[in-house]
Formats: structure tokens, C-alpha cells, sequence
């Protein structure tokens, strides 16, 4: 058996990754005569993940000790990523199972843990699984597709990359549905932070933030894990209430001055990856868009034949008008992420907040969302504020405003996209 025989495995879309993995583990699936029945292998996933953050709250304290001195419920998804694979690197594990490396980890944190990964692919097997060509370790040379419960051989690299080219899905071009009605006019900036700092606990999180969105302007905020991206877009949303007393005006009004938070709601529009996690029920696509004109989780109330007439364009423009009636969870995975940025867009409202929309999707899945906050940019008069720690081929926002880590709380520069 050859230990090193280092091997990817590009899982497509539909794909169930916990599935595969647990048929490797078991041996239902092998590959290269690796049987890791009869290893010790160190699985790197959600999934362990998942574990040890059960175990703290079943048993309080922290699950490992990490660089980060505190327990993982109070770390960042990519703070808790780099810590689970630190302490997994110093197990006597005889290979290493790697899923999504990269997901939710800022390019510094990516940087550190691709050489960690190649030091250890010295003396250890590396199993990489991967949605994304792009986040292939380099030492990979073998290399295996995940598509519809069978694993797929090629010869050689570049015959699975042109394997996943021909599954892109390149749709005909659909005009951007229009809104019942405009949004009353907005006096001012949607956004306007004048040296904005919060602290939590006597610890900075950011300071000095000076930051105007204006109507129909595409920003893209990014910064390192843990530098305050979710503290700023709580500021945003009226969530937090670090936003008092300060210079703060959201959508016209200072935060403060007799708004309530179902007031600056109303002219966000917002999309991050969990919010399926609120829908209990197995509510339809059509009712889930229908409900973004409510913000409800959920559909409570009876919708309007204009409503109706709406949610049916949002269908056809993402092409799942046949699919309705279908419930959302059963949906691949960028498909489900267009119908919550339909939900999210059905309204125009002035702002649309997407929080990680590409992350843990394949190349196929990513360029039908970058295809659409293009064509949402370019046809609405909504404000885009995108999130992520990675620049996407074909995503060209005017702005962006990076978040530098400081002992003093984060700092912000803003830059213009040189290449519009």
C-alpha cells in the first residue's frame, strides 16, 4: 500500500460529502486500495467540527487547547476551522481526510494552513475533497470526481478539469424582475458610519470605521477571520446595539432617534447560508420567495395576485418555475442560494446584504450566483454589499472596504475596483 499516494476528489453539486465520507471510513468506497478500515485516519470536516462544539456545550470548558486561548463557541467559523486542524495535525494519524480546507477561512489563514498541509503530505496520505478547482492543494496529482454516488477515474489533471467545464450551466440571458413598487425615496446615504468603534468586554473589535453606501453602489467587504465583518453588518442591521450613541445613521435617521429594528429591516434585503436552518417546515420554492415580501420565516398570510404574478417572473428567471412546488431543502445547493437571493431581492429593496453567497459550492454553482449579483448590479437600483473572504472570477464590485486586524480594534481601507 502506498501510504503517499495522494489523491483529490472534486465532489459536484448534489453531492452528499458526509455521505462519502462516511463510505470511505467504512470501506464501502476505496480508492488507490486505501482502506481506512484498518487506519487511523484524521478527518478534517463540519462534521468533527460539529462534534467538538457539542461536546463544550454538553461539558463546558473548551474541547482542545488552541493558539486562540478561548473556546471554540466564541471563535469565527474560520478561527474554529484553523484550530480543529491544528489539533488534529498533532494526532498519530496515519492519513489525512480533508474536507472543504479552505471554506469560510480568510487567504492569510488559507496561506498558513497550505503549508502546514504540505509539510505533512511529507510523511502522510492526503485525501482532499474539494467543490472548488481552485483550492487543490499542489502536491495532488491524482484525481477523482464525486458526481451522482459514483466516483469518476481520468488519466490525467486536466481531463477531470475539462470534465467539470462541460457541467457548468450557462443559462440564456433572462431580464432581472422588476418590483410591484419603488421604495419611498431614501433622504441621504442608506449608510453613514463617522468613526464608528465598538468593544465587547473591554476588547476592541473595530475602531474609527468611517463608511458611506450610497444608492445602487456594489461593495464588497473583506477582511481576515475574526477582524469584525459580523459586527459591522450587525451595525448595519440595526441588531446590535453597540450602534447607540454614535455616529451611526441608517436609511435617513440616526440609530437612536425613535426607529425600531423592523424599521431598518425593512429596506434590507439579507442572504447568508443558514437562514434555511430557520424554515422548519418543508415549505415550497414559491413560498419562500413569496415570503421575502413579508420577511417572514415562512408564509402567514395569504399573497397578492401582484405577488403571485412576481414570484412566478423570480421562477422563470431562475429557471425552477417547473419546480415550485418542490420543497426548498431538496433543491442542489446553488440552486437553494438562488432562490434565498430571489427571496431576498423580490422587494428591490435598497440594500442587498449577501453573506458568503459562493461559500462550500462547486465551480459550476459559484458562476451561476456570480451571474446573478452581476445582473442584479447592473439592472437594480439596489446597493450590493457582498461579503467574502475570496475574489471571484467575474464578480467586478466599484468598492471594497478591508478590515486590517490592530491591538486597538480593526481598521479600514477603502478601495475602488480599478478594474471598472
Amino acid at each position: 500500500m502506498n501510504f503517499l499516494h495522494h489523491t483529490g476528489i472534486y465532489i459536484t453539486q448534489g453531492s452528499d460529502t458526509n455521505n462519502l465520507i462516511e463510505a470511505l471510513l467504512s470501506g464501502e468506497l476505496c480508492i488507490n486500495n486505501i482502506d481506512f478500515k484498518h487506519l487511523k485516519p484524521a478527518v478534517y470536516s463540519d462534521q468533527t467540527l460539529k462534534h467538538f462544539l457539542e461536546e463544550e456545550f454538553l461539558h463546558g470548558g473548551t474541547a482542545f487547547v488552541s493558539e486562540y486561548d478561548r473556546p471554540l463557541h466564541h471563535m469565527s467559523s474560520g478561527e474554529q476551522k484553523k484550530a480543529l486542524l491544528n489539533h488534529l495535525s498533532f494526532h498519530q494519524a496515519d492519513c489525512f481526510l480533508l474536507d472543504e480546507l479552505y471554506d469560510h477561512i480568510d487567504l492569510a489563514g488559507q496561506a498558513a494552513i497550505k503549508e502546514m498541509i504540505c509539510l505533512l503530505a511529507q510523511t502522510k496520505t492526503v485525501i482532499q475533497l474539494v467543490h472548488r478547482i481552485k483550492d487543490a492543494l499542489p502536491f495532488i496529482r491524482n484525481w477523482i470526481v464525486f458526481h451522482q454516488l459514483h466516483l469518476i477515474e481520468f488519466d490525467d489533471q486536466q481531463a477531470w478539469i475539462d470534465w467539470i467545464d462541460q457541467q457548468k450551466m450557462n443559462d440564456s440571458k433572462k431580464v432581472l424582475p422588476q418590483p410591484i413598487k419603488e421604495f419611498p425615496a431614501i433622504d441621504g446615504p442608506l449608510v453613514m458610519m463617522n468613526g464608528v468603534s465598538v468593544f465587547y468586554d473591554g476588547r476592541p473589535i473595530v475602531q474609527d470605521i468611517h463608511w458611506t453606501i450610497k444608492q445602487g453602489e456594489f461593495w464588497q467587504l473583506v477582511g481576515p477571520n475574526g477582524t469584525g465583518k459580523s459586527t459591522l453588518l450587525s451595525l448595519i442591521s440595526g441588531d446590535n446595539p453597540k450602534g447607540y450613541g454614535q455616529e451611526l445613521f441608517l436609511f435617513g435617521r440616526k440609530k437612536g432617534s425613535g426607529e425600531t429594528v423592523w424599521d431598518i429591516k425593512k429596506n434590507i434585503g439579507y442572504f447568508n447560508s443558514s437562514i434555511t436552518l430557520h424554515f422548519s417546515r418543508l415549505d415550497s420554492i414559491e413560498k419562500m420567495i413569496i415570503s421575502g415580501f413579508n420577511d417572514s420565516i415562512g408564509l402567514y398570510v395569504v399573497p397578492s395576485d401582484q405577488q403571485l404574478r412576481l414570484a412566478k417572473e423570480w421562477l422563470h428567471f431562475i429557471g425552477l418555475y417547473d419546480q415550485r412546488n418542490k420543497p426548498i431543502q431538496f433543491l442542489p445547493l446553488a440552486q437553494q442560494r438562488m432562490v434565498l437571493i430571489a427571496r431576498a431581492m423580490v422587494k428591490h429593496p435598497p440594500l442587498l446584504i449577501l453573506d458568503e453567497p459562493t461559500a462550500s459550492l462547486d465551480d459550476a454553482g459559484v458562476a451561476l450566483i456570480i451571474q446573478m449579483i452581476q445582473q442584479i448590479a447592473k439592472e437594480s437600483s439596489s446597493a450590493i454589499l457582498y461579503v467574502s473572504h475570496s475574489k471571484e472570477d467575474g464578480l467586478y464590485p466599484e468598492y471594497i472596504l478591508a478590515l486590517h486586524p490592530s491591538n486597538a480594534g480593526s481598521i479600514a481601507s477603502i478601495l475602488k475596483n480599478r478594474l471598472l
